[in-house]
Formats: structure tokens, C-alpha cells, sequence
């Protein structure tokens, strides 16, 4: 039996991406939010044509669900790409006024080039944009210093577009999670769901944590270089994985734990991931 593949493209997301293509004309700088947890997973496709010559600043955040090491990697390698990450973790305002300096930035040069013209200066206008649910909404909070747009775990919750003034300096727009019409790549799409990126509807929850133990098996020997924790299954659950193909792990932990549940199972082992409760891991390394 073959499992049908994750695919999520609602119909508000589909709305929301006509709408940003339109708002991105009047827009200066782009923050593009991507989970620093899987850093290409989260990476839009089509970003570099929406964002054409305009500022863009890159954002990864949850930096706290990840390890240290994890993170000197990411920089060195997207230095070497030759963009410059700023890593945030939304939730308790870590790394916004770097954020915020990045964007006005390039308010200085846009004012340049307007006084040079014999224009009045105006605020540099900005768009926060990414996959749903990876903290857009609470980095615009943040930003703000105030709480005016709605943010919640889990994805699809702002549903449209709308301005937000931070400062003389900035406006910001909210824009709500956009998503591929198709993912191609299911080793991403799994990533996705693992990470709560996407919505529930798309995704059986065995498989995703079926897919959950593979990675973090894979991952295994990259403790030694702490870019995560030491066995976070056996660590955490009192069952090593490494006698285990993932699914039989599963099985094996719904008995011992929870009388053969193993949807309650598959369920605990993804909210624990996601709530850190399995320490900090990244999912993805830079590719060699």
C-alpha cells in the first residue's frame, strides 16, 4: 500500500498569495521567515522571483530549538552563499533589534535615493513573509513591542493581509503563510508536518512520527559534534531506538507506554518535538 502524499494548499492560503503578489509591488524590504529548524524546508520556491531587486532579509527562527553548534553551521554556510542569517526566537523577543536595524537599513538607502530625486522621505514599507506557523505573527508582535496581530502554534491562522505601523520608520505588512500549490519533495513535506508548518489536515500522524524516529536515528552520530542532544528518544522515553526500524520503535513505545495506542503515541512523540521536551534539534544540516 502506498501512502498518499502530504499536499496542503487551502483555499485561504491560495487568496493570500494573489493578494501578496499584488501588496509586493508597493513593498521595500522582504524578512523572510524561515524555522530555524529546517532551514531549506522552509524556503519558498518562488521567493527570489517575488522579492526581484528588493531588500530581503533572511529570519530563522526558533534559534532556541536548536543547539549553538547547530546554528554556527547554518551561519557559516549561508555566509558562504553569501546572505547573512539573522536568527530570532520570537516567543521571548531574542534577535529582533537586529531585525529591525537590518530592515531600516534599508530605509536609509531607499530615502537616499528618493532625496536624491527631490522626494520626500517616507517610511521604509516591509513584508513578513513565509510558511504558515513558523512565528511570523509573533516576530511582528515583537517588532511592535505590543501584541496587535493574532499568533498561535499551529498553522493557517492569519488570514489576510494588513498594515501595521511599527515606528516613523517602518510599516510592516502581516502577511499569512504561503505554501508551494505542490510539494514535490516529500522528505520536505514530512519536515513540514513534523514541524507543525503545515496544517494537520494533510498529514497522517503514525507516518509523520515514523518519519520523526528515521531522522532523528539519521541524526544519531551528530550528537558527538552537539548538534543535538545525546539518544533524545532513549533519553526521554527509557526505550533505545537503535534495535528498531522507526515503525517498529513506535509500536514498541505504544506498548510500553500506552497500552498499544499507537496514534496516542505517534501524537505525544510530535507534540514533545515540537515543544522542545526532546531537547534542541535541528532537523536539517547544510548540505556538504
Amino acid at each position: 500500500m502506498t501512502t498518499p502524499s502530504i499536499q496542503w494548499y487551502p483555499g485561504h492560503i491560495a487568496k493570500a498569495e494573489r493578494d501578496l503578489k499584488e501588496q509586493l509591488k508597493r513593498v521595500d524590504v522582504v524578512l523572510e521567515v524561515r524555522d530555524a529548524r529546517i532551514p531549506l524546508s522552509t524556503h519558498h520556491p518562488q521567493t527570489s522571483q517575488w522579492v526581484g531587486n528588493k531588500t530581503r532579509v533572511l529570519v530563522l527562527n526558533r534559534v532556541d530549538m536548536i543547539t549553538p553548534a547547530a546554528r554556527q553551521l547554518w551561519v557559516s554556510w549561508f555566509r558562504d552563499q553569501g546572505e547573512t542569517p539573522y536568527f530570532t526566537n520570537a516567543q521571548q523577543g531574542k534577535g529582533i533589534r537586529e531585525v529591525t536595524q537590518a530592515a531600516q537599513a534599508a530605509g536609509v538607502a531607499l530615502n537616499q535615493r528618493r532625496s536624491d530625486r527631490g522626494m520626500q522621505p517616507r517610511p521604509v514599507r516591509a513584508v513578513a513573509m513565509g510558511f504558515p506557523n513558523v512565528g511570523k505573527s509573533a516576530l511582528i508582535n515583537r517588532l511592535l513591542g505590543r501584541r496587535v496581530v493574532e499568533s498561535a502554534r499551529r498553522a493557517g491562522v492569519t488570514r489576510q493581509l494588513r498594515w501595521v505601523r511599527i515606528s516613523d520608520e517602518i510599516e510592516l505588512l502581516d502577511a499569512p503563510g504561503v505554501i508551494p500549490a505542490k510539494l514535490s519533495n516529500q522528505q520536505k513535506a514530512l519536515k513540514l508536518a513534523i514541524c507543525d508548518d503545515i496544517g494537520e489536515a494533510s498529514y497522517d500522524n503514525q507516518r509523520v512520527a515514523v518519519a520523526l524516529v528515521e531522522l532523528l536515528k539519521d541524526l544519531e552520530d551528530t550528537a558527538e559534534y552537539g548538534l543535538l542532544p545525546p539518544s533524545p528518544l532513549k533519553t526521554r522515553y527509557e526505550l533505545d531506538p537503535a534495535s528498531f526500524t522507526a515503525e517498529d520503535y513506535l509500536h514498541a513505545l505504544a506498548d510500553y507506554r500506552h497500552q498499544g495506542d499507537v496514534e496516542r503515541t505517534a501524537r505525544q512523540l510530535l507534540n514533545e518535538f515540537r515543544k522542545g521536551v526532546l531537547g534542541a534539534i535541528c532537523l536539517e544540516l547544510p548540505p556538504t
